[in-house]
C-alpha cells in the first residue's frame, strides 16, 4: 500500500473537466467553475493546480483531497467517490492534501473550506464526475490503440480490459494516450446498482498511519534547522504586554530568542521543554486593558437585556401574537446555552519559514486560503508567494475555521530567519479560544383545545458569528445560522414567529462550534416540544407524531428510534427515556436516550438509539462512527461544559475543569441506518451532536420530573444546587 499522506499540489472542484499531459507524462484532470479563472497551461502542458486525479506512466495514482481530514473520515469518503468511478482499489492510490488555491471554491460556502458537514454533499457529484471522466478517457485510449469499439472495452481494477481478446493495459500504460482524448461532456455516472465500493466498509485510509504514528499532524512537523517556540498572549482580549524578564528566560538551557507583539510574546528554543521553561522564567506581566472587569454576570445581564427587544424577523407565518393570546394552554420558557471552548486534542500550532521573498506554512486548517491571507497580511508578501502545506488535524470542531492564530504566529515568525514551530499550551488553547456564543432564548408556545400547537414565538439572542467571519453572508442583517433549526422545524405549526437579536459579548470573539446553529436551536425546539407534550397530557412520542404530517422521513426515523429503544416499556426506578427529532445538514435523525439518575443526583447514561436517514450512504461505518462521536461530544457538553469569566479572563484552563466524558461514562450507542438512497445526500459529522442535549434534557425530566433549561446539567442535579447557577 502506498503512503497515505503527502503534501502536494492543490485541486479544484469543477463542473467541466479538462485533460492535459503531466510533467514527465501522465494524466491530470481538472476543470472550471463558472465565473472564476479556470485551468491554465503551464510549461510542458501541465494543468495545475486543478487536478483531482494524477496518473503517471508508472501507474501511480494520486488523489488530491479537497477537504481537510480532522478525524471525520473524509479522506476515505472522498477517495471512495473518486475510486468508485475510476475503477481502482483504495489500496492502489496515494492521497495528497490540497494547499491554498484561489480557484478551489466550495459551491455552498464560496470558500475553500471544510465545515458544516458539507464535504460529502459538496463532493457527491463533481468528484464522481472526475473519476468517471478519467475512466472514460482511459477506455477510449485503449480502444483506439487496439482499434476496437469503445463498447467492447471495460475498466476494472486499474486497467482497461478487452474481454473478447483477453488483452489488457494498465492505467499507467495508457496515461499519455488518455490525456489526448477529448473530455466527455456530459460525464455519465454509474447507476447506483453498479457501485462496487460506495456503500461498503473498507478500512479507513488513515488507520494504518494513525496507528503506527506515521501520520503527520500539524504539531508533528519537523524541519531541518527548525526551532520551537511557545506563545503566550494577554489573558484579556484588548490588553497589552507590560513587561517580562528577558534575562531570566535566556538563562534557561536551550532558550535562544524571545520575540514580542504588543499583546503577546514567544519564547523560542531548541526544543519544546526549553520554550515551556523559558516562558515560565520570563513571567510576562500584562496591562489587562479595557475589558478587565468583564464577568459571567455582566455578560449574562447584557444578553437578558437584549432579549427584551424585538429582533430581526427570521420567519413569520400567520399571526403568532394573536394566536398566543387566545391559546387554550400556554408555555413560556427561557433556555440558556453557555459559552463553550472547542478543546480539541491538538492545541493551536503553526510552523513557518518566512523569507524575504516567500514563505512556507505547515498547519492543519479548515480554511487554507484564509490561512495564506493571514500570513500575507502579517508579512506583506503576495499570497502567491506563500505556500500552505495543510495537514491532518487533531480535532477541528470549527476552531480551525478561523486563522487569526496563524496570523499571530506569522507576525512572530517574521522576526527570525529560521523555520520555527510556534504552539499554544493547552491552557492557552482553552483560555484564548474563540468561544461558541452564549445563547439566551425566550420561547412561548400555545396549544388549542385539542392539544395541538396553535402558535409559536421564539426569540434567539446571541452573537452573530457570520457578521465577523463573512459579513457579506448576512441576509438583511440576519445571521441565518443563528436561527437554523428554529425557523424550519419538522412540525406543522400554523402561526410561527422567529426573531433574532444580535448581542456581541464584550471583550470576546465568538466562533462556530460543532453542530453550529442546530446544536443550539434543536435543544430549544425539542425541549419545548417535550414541555408542550406534557402540558397537553400527551406522550412525547405521540405528540411529535401528531405534528409530523409534513415530514414522512421525519416520522420514519422517529418511529425507528422509538422502536429500537423500546419506547413505552416499563423502566426501573430512576430511569427515564428522552427523545429528540431534527432535520439538519440535509439529514433526518431521531435519538432516544435512556438515563439513570441516583438519589444524590448523579447521572448515568445507559443507552442511546439513533435512527438516521442521510440519503445515499458512501461509507456506512463512518456514518455510525460520526453519530457515536457526535453524541459523546454533545453529551459531554450538556453534562459538564461551560466557559465562565472573572476579571475579563476565562476561568477554565484544562481538562480538569473543562472536563471530557470518560469511557466508562459513555452510553451504549446503537445507530440504525434507514436512509433513502433516492433522496439528497446529507451531511453527518455534526448530526449526533445536535441531538445530544435535547434528548438528555428530556430523559432527565422523565426520570426526575425536573425540567432543566440551562446547560450544563450535571451541576444542577446535585442536591447542593437548587438549579440556579451562582453568577
Amino acid at each position: 500500500m502506498r503512503k497515505p499522506y503527502q503534501i502536494g499540489p492543490a485541486l479544484n472542484r469543477r463542473a467541466v473537466l479538462r485533460a492535459a499531459l503531466a510533467t514527465g507524462g501522465g494524466l491530470i484532470l481538472s476543470g472550471v467553475i463558472p465565473g472564476l479563472p479556470g485551468a491554465h497551461a503551464e510549461p510542458e502542458g501541465v494543468f495545475t493546480p486543478n487536478a483531482f486525479i494524477r496518473i503517471d506512466r508508472e501507474g501511480a495514482i494520486t488523489f488530491i483531497m479537497r477537504h481537510a481530514e480532522m478525524g471525520q473520515g473524509i479522506y476515505t469518503g472522498i477517495a471512495m467517490l473518486l475510486a468508485e468511478e475510476l475503477e481502482v482499489a483504495l489500496d492502489k492510490v496515494a492521497l495528497e492534501a490540497a494547499p491554498a488555491d484561489s480557484r478551489y471554491i466550495d459551491k455552498t460556502a464560496g470558500e475553500e473550506v471544510t465545515g458544516g458537514s458539507a464535504s460529502t454533499r459538496d463532493s457527491w457529484v463533481p468528484l464522481r464526475q472526475a473519476g468517471a471522466a478519467a475512466r472514460i478517457m482511459l477506455v477510449r485510449a485503449a480502444a483506439k490503440r487496439w482499434s476496437v469499439p469503445v463498447e467492447s472495452c471495460e475498466a476494472r481494477d486499474g486497467a482497461v480490459l478487452h474481454p473478447s481478446s483477453g488483452r489488457s493495459l494498465s492505467y499507467g500504460a495508457l496515461a499519455d494516450d488518455a490525456a489526448r482524448q477529448p473530455v466527455p461532456d456530459p460525464v455519465p455516472l454509474k447507476d447506483p446498482s453498479q457501485f462496487r465500493l460506495i456503500g461498503t466498509n473498507p478500512r479507513r485510509m488513515d488507520t494504518r498511519a494513525k496507528s503506527n504514528g506515521s501520520a503527520v499532524f500539524g504539531i508533528d512537523v519537523r524541519l531541518d534547522g527548525m526551532k520551537i517556540g511557545r506563545i503566550m498572549a494577554c489573558p484579556v482580549r484588548g490588553g497589552t504586554l507590560k513587561g517580562f524578564d528577558r534575562e531570566a528566560a535566556l538563562k534557561i538551557p536551550g532558550v535562544i530568542e524571545i520575540v514580542t507583539l504588543p499583546d503577546a510574546l514567544a519564547v523560542i528554543g531548541d526544543h519544546s521543554w526549553a520554550a515551556l521553561s523559558g516562558m515560565k522564567a520570563a513571567n510576562p506581566q500584562w496591562d489587562l486593558g479595557p475589558h478587565a472587569a468583564i464577568s459571567s454576570a455582566t455578560l449574562l445581564s447584557a444578553l437578558r437585556q437584549a432579549s427584551e427587544q424585538n429582533g430581526l424577523v427570521a420567519k413569520k407565518t400567520g399571526d403568532a401574537v394573536s394566536a398566543l393570546a387566545s391559546a387554550s394552554k400556554r408555555v413560556d420558557a427561557v433556555y440558556e446555552l453557555p459559552f463553550l471552548a472547542h478543546a480539541a486534542l491538538e492545541p493551536i500550532n503553526t510552523t513557518l519559514h518566512i523569507r524575504s521573498d516567500s514563505a512556507d506554512v505547515w498547519v492543519g486548517t479548515q480554511v487554507p486560503i484564509r490561512a495564506r491571507q493571514e500570513v500575507a497580511d502579517a508579512t506583506g508578501l503576495p499570497p502567491e508567494r506563500i505556500t500552505v502545506h495543510n495537514h491532518v488535524i487533531g480535532g477541528g470542531f470549527g476552531r480551525r475555521l478561523d486563522s487569526s492564530s496563524i496570523g499571530q504566529a506569522a507576525r512572530l515568525a517574521k522576526q527570525v530567519a529560521y523555520p520555527v514551530k510556534l504552539f499554544w499550551s493547552r491552557e492557552e488553547d482553552i483560555r484564548q479560544d474563540q468561544f461558541r456564543p452564549f445563547y439566551y432564548d425566550r420561547i412561548t408556545a400555545g396549544l388549542n383545545e385539542q392539544g395541538m400547537i396553535k402558535a409559536w414565538h421564539h426569540r434567539t439572542t446571541g452573537s452573530f458569528v457570520l457578521a465577523r467571519w463573512a459579513p457579506e453572508g448576512l441576509q438583511n442583517g440576519l445571521d441565518s445560522d443563528a436561527v437554523e433549526g428554529a425557523t424550519e422545524t419538522p412540525y406543522a405549526i400554523p402561526a410561527q414567529l422567529n426573531e433574532a437579536v444580535q448581542c456581541e459579548p464584550e471583550g470576546l470573539i465568538t466562533l462556530w462550534w460543532r453542530g453550529v446553529g442546530p446544536t443550539h436551536n434543536i435543544f430549544v425546539v425539542e425541549s419545548m416540544m417535550d414541555e408542550l407534550a406534557h402540558a397537553s397530557g400527551t406522550d412525547p412520542l405521540a405528540f411529535r407524531r401528531k405534528h409530523l404530517a409534513p415530514s414522512p422521513r421525519g416520522l420514519k426515523v422517529l418511529n425507528e428510534a422509538a422502536k429500537q429503544a423500546g419506547w413505552g416499556r416499563e423502566l426501573p426506578k430512576g430511569h427515564g427515556l428522552g427523545i429528540a427529532l431534527h432535520y439538519s445538514f440535509q439529514c433526518w435523525a431521531a435519538t432516544v436516550l435512556e438515563v439513570r439518575v441516583e438519589a444524590d443526583g448523579q447521572i448515568h447514561l445507559v443507552k442511546a438509539d439513533t435512527a438516521v436517514d442521510c440519503g445515499p450512504i458512501v461509507f456506512p461505518d463512518a456514518v455510525r462512527a460520526q453519530i457515536q462521536g457526535g453524541l459523546i461530544f454533545g453529551l459531554t457538553m450538556a453534562l459538564y461544559n461551560e466557559i465562565t469569566f472573572h476579571n475579563g479572563q476565562a476561568e477554565q484552563s484544562n481538562f480538569h475543569d473543562y472536563r471530557m466524558m470518560r469511557i466508562n461514562e459513555a452510553p451504549d450507542i446503537r445507530v440504525h441506518l434507514v436512509s433513502d438512497p433516492t433522496a439528497e445526500v446529507g451531511g453527518i459529522g455534526e448530526v449526533g451532536t445536535v441531538a445530544a442535549a435535547p434528548a438528555l434534557a428530556n430523559a432527565l425530566f422523565a426520570a426526575t420530573g425536573r425540567r432543566l433549561r440551562r446547560i450544563p446539567f450535571a451541576p444542577q442535579m446535585s442536591p447542593r444546587n437548587d438549579g440556579e447557577k451562582d453568577l
